[in-house]
């Protein structure tokens, strides 16, 4: 029989807890669900209140993965979920992860937790986050995504925004902005703009092209995931690659001085290291008075 656990009053079959999961590390299922209770306070702050997706990996990022928004079979009727409106008026329900015993009974499914730019609790698609993805197309790696991160850094504070970064967990870096509640047409045209400018800036080391042709060497300024529709892999989320990466924040002086791509790799051990030592740096993303609205004129 599965062990049962009980967590907040809520009680949870876990399964496979010696599963590897991470054959490159030798890390467990029970380990992985370890990580996540060690760092559930930051974590779950920035899940709360989001639809999320999952991209589920049960038997190890080498084994099958799956992408889903729709609450799994099984789903506990205590898990929240919202109403998320489709196309054409059609609406669907996606999980919300807003306590301890949800996070647990999420981690359990073994999944990577990827949420929107947007929260459940306004208007579908009002934004209060924007966000850049960096992806480096070989033999470009995350120093060059740092080199174009600080060029994004300074464009948005000629604008009056304030930009705070973490590693995508995979080979790339996150670029999260808070703005006012926007709708995310605003925000996808705006991101574009600068994802435009920031190829005319460095044309040598940017595109904002997702054509795959167009991407070897640089760094591909991602801004599609602005779209309402869209999603991001969330902070301190675990990762389906070959070791137990996680999409982790880290300093402007990280990003900076970064001159290796292992000096931004980091493992489900480095986190709570990590938090006693800079707290959550991406915790003014939570506070509200610190949102700034757009430049005026940048729609879509």
């Amino acid at each position: 029989m599965s062990p049962i656990a009980e967590v907040e009053g809520r009680r949870i079959a876990l399964r496979n807890l010696e599963k590897v999961l991470y054959p490159a590390t030798g890390t467990t299922k029970g380990e992985l669900l370890h990580y996540l209770a060690a760092v559930a306070g930051p974590l779950l702050r920035h899940l709360r209140g989001r639809p999320l997706a999952f991209l589920r990996f049960p038997d190890g990022p080498d084994g099958q993965t799956f992408f889903t928004k729709n609450p799994p079979p099984g789903t506990p009727d205590w898990v929240a979920t919202a109403e998320v409106p489709r196309h054409e008026g059609e609406t669907s329900r996606q999980i919300l992860v807003q306590d301890l015993a949800s996070l647990m009974w999420a981690g359990n499914l073994v999944v990577e937790f990827h949420a929107p730019m947007w929260r459940a609790d306004r208007a579908a698609g009002l934004a209060d986050r924007l966000v850049f993805d960096l992806d480096p197309g070989p033999p470009a790696t995350i120093v060059h995504c740092c080199a174009v991160a600080e060029w994004l850094r300074e464009r948005l504070h000629a604008d009056g925004l304030s930009a705070y970064a973490k590693t995508s967990g995979s080979k790339g870096l996150h670029l999260l902005i808070p703005v006012e509640p926007t709708p995310s047409p605003e925000t996808t045209g705006y991101a574009r703009k600068l994802a435009l400018e920031a190829t005319a800036a460095v044309p040598g080391l940017v595109t904002s092209k997702m054509t795959r042709s167009q991407r070897p060497g640089k760094v591909f300024v991602d801004f599609s995931q602005n779209a309402a529709a869209k999603t991001t892999a969330a902070p301190y989320t675990a990762r389906a690659r070959r070791e137990p990466t996680v999409s982790t924040p880290v300093t402007w002086g990280e990003v900076e001085r970064c001159e290796d791509p292992a000096q931004l790799v980091f493992r489900i051990d480095d986190i709570t290291p990590r938090l006693n030592r800079h707290g959550d740096l991406l915790e003014p993303l939570l506070d509200p008075e610190l949102a700034r609205p757009l430049p005026a004129g940048d729609g879509p």
